[in-house]
């Protein structure tokens, strides 16, 4: 057994629904812990992820952006220390990565001129970054969708320079694994903040959802047609339960903010039926095939069930300043919680590694509650 299998068998607690994700991680084909190194064969020969925080594995670290997490205690269980990842070890991507078998994937400012290599991947994820240009803009730089899709653009003009043949590239990225996280920070760092956007003077929630819909189909129908047919695109998770709506005081105590969780899935009823149309509608070859990971089901099912899955904290950050460690975020050099793996939420924002690799694995081999209509074990064998 693998050194990643024994550490998540030491981990936890084993519960009857944590001894099943366990026996799933033990049971996949993938060394996690020897990605990349030629003993397992990859499932997509590359990854490209377009994400916010939750995903972004540095790419900040080289904008002018208050966004950054390249300092202690951020990455305090990571290899290595503090990266840019926002949470103390390694993100749902990274995991993703490994049970795919692919080397872990650089991000997109440490490719340019030259630098790492882009042949299985490449991160574009940016914090403070949204679906909307001018999400998360009183944070400073970052990139948005549409910035990092058109990052992308770059990138393919660098593979079309190392794959001469169009053939192999066309194949290459029509096998290629496409992740796709954001609309967060469209709601916590746009909607939700009305003295710094008029968004949500000038749109309810329903009008919001449908802009925020249009503005992200318009960048994913960009992707496929630069030639990606394989998309698993990520919800919008239950904001009304991290620490720093609860910090504010506007739900009871051991509840969440339901009025923002319900705009929450107004955008993912949305998002799901997006997926549907668009398997459905389109008659390219090969025929493009889109997955809803439903990362708010599987956060809800978390929270309500937090022993199940080795928690015991999931409405305090381990990380943070004020009310539930919630209303400022990690400061550089702050000492942590020591019981890490039995939060939930790493900071005001952002989960745990511990819950991060629990994600993954759904995403991976869960059943069509986790992601729909099929899981990323399965999409790798169409």
């Amino acid at each position: 057994m693998s050194v990643l299998r024994l550490s998540v068998l030491s981990r936890f607690t084993m519960s009857s629904s944590l001894l099943i994700v366990v026996v799933s991680w033990a049971a996949l084909g993938v060394n996690g812990d020897v990605a990349g190194d030629g003993t397992s064969p990859a499932l997509f020969p590359a990854m490209f992820v377009f994400g916010d925080s939750l995903v972004d594995n540095g790419n900040n670290n080289y904008l002018n952006s208050l966004a950054r997490s390249n300092y202690f205690p951020y990455g305090i269980d990571f290899n290595g220390g503090p990266t840019g990842r926002f949470s103390n070890g390694k993100t749902f991507v990274d995991f993703i990565g490994e049970l795919l078998g692919l080397p872990p994937i650089p991000a997109y400012m440490e490719t340019l001129n030259g630098g790492a290599s882009i042949l299985r991947g490449v991160n574009y994820a940016s914090a403070a970054g949204g679906i909307l240009e001018e999400t998360g803009r009183h944070l400073g730089e970052r990139m948005s969708m549409g910035r990092q899709v058109m990052n992308f653009g770059r990138t393919l003009m660098e593979l079309r320079s190392t794959m001469t043949e169009e053939e192999a590239l066309n194949e290459y990225l029509a096998k290629s694994l496409v992740v796709v996280s954001l609309g967060n920070n469209d709601y916590i760092n746009n909607y939700l903040k009305p003295s710094l956007y008029l968004t949500s003077s000038i749109y309810d929630p329903t009008a919001f959802a449908d802009i925020l819909l249009s503005n992200f189909t318009n960048h994913l129908l960009e992707l496929k047609g630069k030639g990606f047919r394989k998309f698993v695109v990520g919800a919008v998770g239950p904001l009304g339960c991290i620490p720093d709506q609860l910090a504010a005081g506007k739900a009871p105590p051991g509840e969440c903010v339901s009025e923002v969780n319900d705009m929450a899935e107004l955008f993912n009823l949305r998002l799901r039926s997006l997926v549907d149309r668009l398997n459905n509608d389109d008659e390219t070859s090969p025929r493009p095939v889109f997955v809803y990971g439903n990362t708010y089901g599987a956060f809800v099912d978390i929270l309500s069930h937090p022993l199940a899955y080795g928690f015991d904290v999931t409405d305090t950050g381990c990380c943070g300043v004020g009310r539930n460690r919630g209303e400022i975020t990690c400061l550089p050099l702050e000492v942590p919680c020591a019981m890490r793996e039995r939060h939930v939420f790493w900071d005001a924002f952002h989960p745990t590694e511990a819950f991060n690799m629990i994600i993954a694995l759904r995403a991976f081999n869960g059943s069509q509650s986790d992601c729909y209509p099929f899981n990323l074990s399965r999409l790798s064998l169409l």
